[in-house]
This record gives C-alpha cells, structure tokens and sequence, in this order.
C-alpha cells in the first residue's frame, strides 16, 4: 500500500449548547479531517481532534498540525505499508503528540480495511452491532436547569450520565441529581481540578453510589491518585494520565485507578488502543471509550472499535445532535434506544458529507506524490 496524496480540511462546527468544564467554556469544535489516497485511489479517512488551548494535555491543535506535516507525513511516506500495525513503530521516533499521530494511523486502518474490502471491526474480535452509549453533561449553574437537561437525556435513553465538577460545584449538583434520580448510572469528572490536599472532601461523594470519579488529580499524579483510590469505595477512572500501555500498567502497579477512560486519539492510534484493551482484560480493569467531541468520522472510528464486547460500560459516544447541528458525514448517528448503530460500509463506514465541508471547512493538500 502506498499514500500517494494527502489532504486535510480545517473545520469548525458550532456546539448547540455551550459546554463548560473545570478548563474552560468550549463554545465550538475545531478539528482537522484528515484524506490519504492510495496508488488504487482508495481514501482512509481520520481525525485530528485535539482542542485548540494546552488545557486538556499539552498538545494541541496547532502543534499537532505542525507535527503531522513536519515530522508525521515524511514517515508515513518513505516505504511502503504492509499493515496498519506498522505506523506506530515508524511514527515512535517522534515523542508524544499522540493526537497528531493517531490522525494519521486511523485514516491507515481506514485505508487498509476498505484495500481488503471489509468493515474495520472485522478486525476486532467479538463485536457487535448496537453499542449502549452514555452522555456527558457540562456544568450548569442552575440546578434546576440541569435536572431538566438530565431528565431529557435519559427520557432519550442514554444509559449512563456524567457530570463535570470542580471544586465548588461537586457535592451540591450530584446529591441533587441523586434525589431525582436514585438510580440513575451516574459517574463525575473532575478533569484534574482537585489536589491530593482535596481527598477528606472527595471523600463525601462515596455516599451518591458513583459508578466512578474521573481524573480528579493532574495528569501525572499517579502516586496521588493512589493514595485517594485507598481512601474511597467510589473507583478512581484515569483519563488524562493514559497516554501509552505503559501508563496503564504504572496505574496498576501503584493502585492509582480501577478503571480507564481509553481515548484512541490520546494513546497515538488503534494499535496502542488494542494493547491496553488485552492489558486491562488481563487484569480485569474496567475499561470504556471516552469521546472528544468528534464529527463523524471519530465517531465512526469509536463506534467500530467500541464494537468489541469488552466494552460493557456505556461510553461517551452521544449521538451527533448532542452536539452540533449537521455532521460532516451524510448519514449522522441518531441515537435508538439508548445505543448506537454501528456502521457496516466498508472500513469506519461512513461518507463524507461535501455541502458541509465546504460550508464549514478549508480544504488544503499536504502531499501529493504526482507533484514533487
């Protein structure tokens, strides 16, 4: 397999809603969607999904642009390509920016299954075709005003909720949203707002029977995160922390977590995706699928891979209308009873909607071997 041309466009769609986290207010998503071709004219499509401020981990948007045409693409070009499973050991002389690389790698396996003439979770084992799914749920100031963006939500048939906290706005919003739903699969995310100095309060939410606390501490608190997991019943997710499989198996060894938020993009792609998969079933960690606010071909990619039935926790993989308004796909995810359909086309499934792209995207070429 040979890339013969590659092609990005910069887009940015509108939330719905305003979505604020302990970072900040996100108001709109910015994302690079990313086209390789090969020498048959086939196209692996992925997406480049970090945010645009160093707030959620270091890299962003702009860097991870910077390191996919500088660094990533002269790589991914120089041989040819037998497996997908070889783009993380060419891509591992460069450090980190796993977000960048996961962009190119996915748009590979995009590119390799449909060369094979095969949905993409033909590659996973033991999948299914309907996926429950949860939904996140920013912070809202009015109590009142949550409940009733909750109870909306679960009358659509989410199955699981999560709310963002911080310091100020934990304790108050989850026992209200305990009384009106006392048995509703609830879970927070303190997106490392909180400090080991905060573990006697983070204590109190073992009382709301929390599926689980997502990264209160900074992204490499291990060794605290440790000392809180002994000290709740409630489990401790890491999300931010987990870059690499090596990150899972530090979890581990310290007790730092009992379960993992796996982002493909935050862990450099599929294959590394795959091997915390194997680890966390070995040592029976949970552990679901997280999102990124991604347009439709992230979630496609997610819906594939989340296909895997060891993903038994719903994950924050909402339909697209949680988010925006229109997708750059021509058939968006609607949600059916509480799951998503997984897409059966060949490799992620799904087709590139042009009306939006133009509309909402500029389009750029970033390689193209017909013209050096």
């Amino acid at each position: 397999m040979e890339i013969c041309r590659i092609d990005t466009y910069r887009v940015r769609l509108p939330l719905r809603t305003p979505f604020e986290t302990s970072y900040g207010l996100l108001t709109e998503k910015a994302f690079d969607l990313l086209i390789l071709t090969d020498e048959l004219g086939n196209q692996g499509l992925g997406e480049l999904v970090a945010f645009e401020q160093p707030d959620y981990i270091e890299e962003t948007l702009e860097t991870a642009r910077i390191i996919v045409t500088k660094h990533l693409i002269p790589l991914l070009i120089q041989d040819e390509i037998l497996h997908p499973e070889e783009i993380s050991e060419r891509f591992s002389v460069v450090k980190g920016n796993e977000m960048a690389k996961s962009s190119l790698e996915t748009a590979v396996w995009d590119l390799y299954a449909k060369r094979q003439n095969q949905s993409l979770k033909t590659f996973f084992t033991d999948t299914r075709k309907m996926i429950p799914v949860g939904v996140s749920v920013g912070i809202q100031r009015d109590l009142d005003l949550l409940l009733e963006q909750i109870a909306e939500y679960v009358n659509q048939g989410y199955q699981r909720v999560k709310l963002k906290i911080k310091p100020g706005y934990d304790l108050k919003p989850v026992a209200y949203i305990r009384q009106q739903f006392p048995r509703l699969e609830l879970m927070v995310d303190g997106n490392s707002a909180y400090t080991v100095d905060d573990i006697p309060h983070l204590q109190k939410l073992d009382q709301f029977q929390l599926a689980m606390i997502e990264q209160p501490f900074a992204a490499n608190d291990f060794l605290d995160h440790s000392l809180l997991q002994q000290a709740l019943q409630t489990k401790i997710c890491l999300d931010e922390n987990i870059r690499s499989l090596k990150d899972c198996q530090l979890a581990y060894a310290l007790g730092s977590c009992q379960s993992i938020n796996l982002k493909i993009p935050r862990v450099g792609g599929i294959t590394e995706a795959l091997r915390i998969v194997q680890f966390c079933q070995e040592k029976e960690l949970l552990v679901w699928l997280g999102g990124m606010f991604e347009s439709g071909i992230g979630r496609a990619l997610n819906l594939q891979f989340a296909s895997q039935k060891v993903f038994t926790f719903p994950g924050d993989i909402s339909a697209y209308n949680r988010y925006f308004y229109e997708d750059v796909i021509t058939e968006p995810f609607e949600l059916e009873k509480g799951s998503l359909r997984v897409p059966s086309g060949l490799g992620i499934g799904v087709k590139l909607n042009q009306a939006v792209l133009n509309q909402w995207g500029q389009r750029e070429t970033l390689y193209n071997k017909n013209k050096i």
